[in-house]
């Protein structure tokens, strides 16, 4: 075994948010969270930003823990939101540095919009939204969640989501994503991992259809995100043998979001040989070793 190995060998929780997106914890205290569960590898993965690396990395190493650079790409499948993690890619890399800044800002402006709405028939104000966004992080929708939660507008996130944020309330906006396939080549020509996150999940944004599966295949996918609350127990059995047959990456993780989620840091792990395939594959960045 090498001393790389060595270095990464435990639990692995692969999937973590921070203030800089729509966690409730800095990085550090996400990161400290998911110690005290017993994980001794973890990866940020704030949505389309890596401004919490250097804070994360920071914690993690001086916990004991490995530190895996990552992010959670924003992306679509027709009407469908897609997520994909991407691990060890360049963060200066200028064609998906691009992307992620045309997906923040057109986040942003969706939100205003969302507020404006909003605001013409209850007590929200889009001051209210801000003050409930972390340095540095775009706003989005759960943090307007967040807000109406503050105003006694709903009694938690999940709440706001589906009643005044749900799709039916007559408040949703759409907002831009790049096409799933775009997200997978930039990441790839980027030298990062691309994973699909929690593939199959029930409802509107089910499993993406096996032909597109295969195209993203033939593009560079690195695996799927099979360990995760949302799955499905037949999605997981169906991706479960793609990725055996294509010799995927299979992740398991937690997808904490400190109290904006109830997710629990370390639920689902990531084991040291898939761990050690994202490592040996990953080319645009390096993981941060305490």
């Amino acid at each position: 075994m090498s001393s790389a190995r060595q270095r990464f060998e435990g639990p692995s929780d692969l999937h973590l948010h921070s203030v800089f997106s729509d966690g409730t914890e800095s990085p550090a205290e996400a990161m400290l969270a998911v110690h005290r569960a017993g994980v001794r590898t973890a990866a940020l993965t704030d949505h389309d930003t890596t401004a919490g690396w250097a804070e994360g990395a920071e914690a993690a190493t001086s916990l004991g823990m490995t530190f895996l650079p990552g992010m959670e790409l924003s992306a679509t499948d027709r009407w469908r939101s897609v997520h994909v993690l991407a691990y060890l890619f360049d963060p200066d890399d200028r064609a998906l540095r691009a992307e992620t800044e045309r997906i923040r800002s057109a986040r942003l402006g969706r939100a205003e919009r969302i507020v404006a709405a909003i605001g013409r028939d209850y007590d929200l104000s889009w001051d209210d939204v801000v003050a409930e966004t972390g340095d540095g992080a775009t706003v989005g929708r759960p943090h307007i969640a967040d807000a109406l939660v503050t105003r006694g507008l709903a009694r938690d996130r999940g709440e706001a989501f589906s009643g005044i944020l749900a799709p039916t309330s007559g408040y949703y906006v759409p907002h831009y994503a790049p096409d799933v396939r775009d997200a997978v080549r930039l990441i790839v020509a980027a030298g990062g991992v691309p994973v699909i996150a929690h593939p199959t999940p029930a409802g509107r944004d089910r499993m993406m259809p096996m032909p597109l599966l295969r195209e993203l295949i033939a593009l560079g996918l690195g695996g799927f995100e099979l360990g995760h609350r949302e799955n499905t127990p037949e999605g997981i059995a169906t991706l479960r043998a793609v990725a055996a047959e294509h010799d995927l990456i299979v992740t398991g993780s937690s997808d904490y979001h400190g109290r904006g989620k109830p997710n629990m840091p370390g639920e689902h792990t990531t084991s040291d040989e898939m761990v050690a395939r994202i490592i040996a594959r990953g080319t645009g960045s390096a993981p941060v070793y305490p």
